[in-house]
């Protein structure tokens, strides 16, 4: 029986899984004792929105130094768009970025006006790792020379 191949950046997906559980627990559990963990939740949600920042940044540069010889669009390259990515890896990075926004606001909307509410920054981290994903292992078509 054949083994089947793992998905390039399978690690990026990962990531994305760990990151996301863990602000899920961070949010029901700001949601649940603002008091006692409301400023951890709102530390770790700037956490990963300043890790996601910084990956939307490294993806813009591999998108801009791909571009030269392919067509790399921004909703490719940060949103998976455009068969950039096999379904799976699309499913699982949309599908975890889906997760942190739902996760957030929903706590954000049960202690409004405090802490809690940096949550709303975390899903950075999500949009960062796919336009990440792409930039590193993303299919896109190639870009057409001059005289065509």
């Amino acid at each position: 029986m054949a083994e089947a191949t793992p998905d390039p950046g399978e690690g990026l997906v990962k990531v994305a899984y760990v990151g996301t559980a863990a602000l899920v627990l961070s949010s029901v559990a700001a949601a649940i004792a603002p008091d006692t963990f409301g400023v951890v939740h709102g530390a770790f949600s700037v956490f990963l929105f300043v890790i996601g920042t910084g990956a939307m940044l490294w993806a813009y540069g591999l998108g801009v130094s791909r571009s030269r010889t392919e067509l790399v669009g921004i909703s490719g390259l940060f949103l998976l768009a455009d068969d950039v990515a096999p379904p799976s890896v699309c499913r699982a990075l949309r599908g975890a970025t889906a997760v942190q926004v739902v996760a957030v606001i929903a706590a954000a909307s049960f202690q409004p006006y405090t802490e809690v509410a940096f949550g709303i920054l975390a899903p950075m981290f999500g949009l960062g790792l796919m336009g990440l994903w792409a930039g590193r292992y993303g299919q896109f078509a190639p870009r057409p020379s001059k005289g065509d």
